[in-house]
C-alpha cells in the first residue's frame, strides 16, 4: 500500500504543519512545546530554502487560536494555509484537493496532537498510498504517554518515525549542495 520508506527526498517532499495553535500550545508540557516550536522552524527555514511546498492547518482557530507567532513568522512564503474542524487534516476538502495537485508523495509532519490529527492525518494519508513521515521531535501531545502510544501505532503501520535533523540532512544528501552552510547551521 504504501511502498518502502526509503530515505527522504527534498524534489518529492511536502511540509505538513498540523495545529500549531496558541491556545492548544497553552496546555502542552512547556519543555517539550519549546522543542516542537525550536525544531519546527530549523524545518520551515530548510523548506523554504529548500523550496519544499508547506502546507498549514488551523483547528477551529476560533476556539483554539492563530498559528502560534513564532511558527507564522517562520513560514515559507508560499504556504498554503487551511481552517478545519475534522481531527484528520484529510477531512478538509481544499486540503486534500491542495496535497493532491501538489504531486508530492513524501509527507513530512510536525504539529500537535501526536495522538489526534497527527496520527489520524497519518493514517489517511497512508491510506491514500503516500510516504508519511512524522517528525518524532518536531511534535507534541499533553501526555508523554499518549505521544508515546501514537509513534508506536504510525510505526506500526508503516508511517516512518524520524527526527528533524535526519529529516534536514536527508533533504540536502551531500556536502556539496548548494543550500548545506546555511540548513547545517540550523543544528548548531
Amino acid at each position: 500500500m504504501h511502498g518502502s520508506l526509503g530515505l527522504l527526498d527534498a524534489d518529492k517532499s511536502v511540509l505538513l504543519v498540523i495545529d500549531i495553535q496558541t491556545r492548544l500550545l497553552a496546555g502542552m508540557p512547556a519543555a517539550t512545546a519549546q522543542i516542537m516550536l525550536d525544531n519546527s522552524v530549523k524545518l520551515l527555514q530548510a523548506a523554504e530554502q529548500l523550496n519544499i511546498p508547506t502546507l498549514l492547518t488551523e483547528q477551529y482557530p476560533k476556539g483554539l487560536g492563530p498559528t502560534a507567532e513564532i511558527i507564522k513568522l517562520a513560514l515559507p512564503d508560499i504556504t498554503q494555509q487551511f481552517e478545519k474542524t475534522s481531527f484528520s487534516c484529510f477531512g478538509c476538502d481544499e486540503f486534500k484537493q491542495k496535497l493532491i495537485t501538489c504531486g508530492r508523495r513524501q509527507v513530512v509532519i510536525i504539529g500537535q496532537e501526536t495522538h489526534v490529527c497527527v496520527l489520524q492525518t497519518a493514517f489517511d494519508l497512508l491510506r491514500q498510498g503516500l510516504q508519511v513521515f512524522v517528525v518524532e521531535d518536531a511534535v507534541c501531545t499533553r501526555q508523554e504517554s499518549h505521544k508515546i502510544n501514537a509513534l508506536s501505532r504510525m510505526q506500526q503501520a508503516g508511517i516512518g518515525i524520524i527526527t528533524y535533523e535526519s529529516v534536514l540532512f536527508e533533504w540536502l544528501r551531500d556536502a556539496r549542495h548548494p543550500h548545506f552552510k546555511a540548513i547545517s547551521a540550523l543544528v548548531r
